[in-house]
């Protein structure tokens, strides 16, 4: 397997790869290096973090006071910034690198969010155990989580005043997508939805006497349907396969849709509907590593931000720091814009973001300070700027990276080939130019420097 196609599929089914795995790799058949990602994505990890506080309130009776509920609020908004940290240094160091990449594909999918951590962090775990599972398996768990009947309103869908907030959404955003269903559809499944709730601990309970157990119409048949059924009757639909798959390859392949190639994937997916048989299909298919296929996707900040660490490591010393790149680059983990979630793509560069996206490998490796190491410089004199600049800033993320790390990792490459381990696309004529204007001093200054290129934005 060529070197690019390996960093290719790595970048997309994880965050990047380090070139003594890269060299180790390049020795096996295709087929077994993603036998062994998903071989190594078979375990399930939680995530977790301390909710102790809450799960005392939560534990209680099921009746909460006012102080009870403030409490919760206060916690929440705390613990809901742990989780938010946790998760991004879970993808920093992922010990199930599919899994975690599919789980945080599933969020901007299965959008939801909500002010109860504990019921936050359910709902992440829940995206997690199914990301490479059963998707009717996955859609009946969201479905009941106590995170989405909260955010779509499922607790409010009662027999005597239907909410049908859950029930368009369900084919909208999660399954059809728009135009493949009729008004009168989502009338008669939210009925279906009706006494969907939870208890404080976040169990899911069907609250019997709130449930309407009539005939309900549904894409052409009729029964006393449930949520269950339902669900099962949109499955039935190919185009909720075709639906899916179109996610997958806008994500993981390209923006631009290839039907061909979609049709091929929906062929796999429809009918058992299993998630690991599709992403087996779709790294498998000679397509998938097409040129057009590759370097081809602009990263979403989280994917950049994870990639940087990639290369060398960074520990936040504030999880405040954290939370303000992720702000400043339009993706906040934990806290999508609304339920369609973020829209991917060029979407994700504006004036602002690229501006801030260019300076950022600076700003985290070279304190701040942006490296522009001209021929001729010397580390003397770079190490003056260096220090005369840091004076001047009074504001700078508080981080520390190890640069040992990277040295230790990139030991055997040489300085003019580090483009080849961080750079996935073509490089434009101008970057080329600019690239040659720049002194190789040292291998730490030529990395931040490839990484502060627009082609590093890109995967």
């Amino acid at each position: 397997m060529k070197l690019k196609h390996i960093q290719h599929l790595y970048w997309r089914a994880g965050f990047g790869i380090l070139p003594e795995e890269l060299s180790a790799l390049a020795t096996l058949k295709k087929e077994k290096i993603i036998d062994n990602l998903f071989l190594n994505s078979k375990k399930l990890t939680p995530l977790k973090i301390d909710t102790s506080e809450l799960d005392v309130i939560l534990n209680g009776d099921n009746r909460l006071s006012s102080r009870d509920r403030k409490r919760i609020q206060d916690l929440s908004r705390k613990k809901s910034l742990e989780l938010n940290e946790a998760w991004i240094l879970r993808l920093m160091n992922p010990s199930e690198l599919l899994r975690e990449k599919m789980t945080l594909f599933w969020a901007n999918i299965f959008v939801c969010e909500d002010n109860n951590t504990v019921y936050t962090q359910r709902y992440n775990n829940t995206l997690r155990r199914y990301a490479l599972g059963d998707f009717k398996e996955f859609v009946n768990a969201v479905s009941k989580e106590a995170a989405m009947t909260k955010y779509l309103n499922t607790k409010q869908n009662k027999k005597q005043k239907p909410n049908e907030n859950f029930a368009r959404e369900l084919m909208e955003l999660f399954t059809l997508g728009e135009g493949h269903y009729r008004e009168e559809d989502i009338k008669e499944s939210a009925k279906a939805f009706t006494g969907y709730s939870h208890n404080l601990k976040g169990d899911f309970v069907l609250r019997h006497f709130n449930h309407d157990d009539s005939i309900k119409y549904f894409f052409g048949k009729s029964g006393n349907f449930s949520g269950e059924d339902i669900i099962d009757i949109i499955l039935e639909q190919k185009q909720c396969a075709k639906f899916i798959c179109e996610k997958v390859y806008s994500y993981f392949v390209n923006d631009s849709l290839n039907q061909t190639h979609i049709n091929q994937m929906a062929d796999v997916f429809y009918g058992d509907y299993n998630i690991e048989t599709l992403m087996r299909f779709v790294f498998s298919s000679d397509w998938f590593y097409n040129s057009e296929n590759i370097g081809n996707k602009i990263k979403s900040p989280i994917e950049f931000l994870v990639g940087i660490n990639k290369v060398v490591p960074i520990n936040f010393n504030n999880y405040k720091s954290l939370i303000s790149i992720q702000k400043q680059m339009g993706q906040v983990l934990l806290d999508p814009p609304n339920v369609a979630g973020w829209k991917a793509g060029r979407n994700w560069i504006d004036s602002n973001t690229i501006s801030f996206r260019l300076k950022l490998p600076s700003i985290l490796l070279n304190d701040g300070y942006i490296s522009q190491a001209r021929l001729g410089e010397s580390d003397a004199m770079i190490v003056v700027r260096k220090e005369a600049f840091k004076k001047q800033l009074e504001r700078k993320f508080k981080v520390q990276n190890n640069w040992e790390i990277f040295h230790d990792n990139f030991e055997k490459i040489e300085v003019n080939d580090l483009g080849n381990y961080l750079l996935l696309c073509d490089l434009h004529s101008n970057t080329k130019r600019y690239l040659k204007t720049l002194s190789r001093v040292s291998k730490q200054e030529y990395c931040i420097q490839l990484m502060s290129l627009p082609e590093y934005q890109m995967c």
